[in-house]
């Protein structure tokens, strides 16, 4: 008997995924220590970079944002929405 494939739930793939990055190089990846928790942090091969601002508390919120680093200096792209844990 074939074993049945997993269903895909789209409204929550909605709050994680990011069309703006796909097919895009990884240059580096990083964690690093915030004033509120930490962030982790992709840099892609054209110098852009995306962030996630994890903020820990009983309950946490990861806030994913889309930058450009070309010319050495923050430009925000997008600020993603927020995903809380429940």
């Amino acid at each position: 008997m074939a074993t049945k494939k997993p269903t895909l739930n789209l409204k929550r793939r909605a709050n994680s995924y990011f069309p703006e990055v796909t097919a895009k190089m990884v240059e580096a990846i990083e964690l690093r220590p915030t004033d509120t928790g930490y962030e982790i942090g992709v840099l892609f091969t054209d110098r852009t970079y995306l962030g996630f601002e994890i903020e820990p508390q009983t309950k946490f919120t990861i806030t994913p944002e889309l930058s450009d680093w070309k010319t050495g200096n923050y430009k925000p792209l997008k600020r993603f929405k927020p995903v809380r844990s429940s």
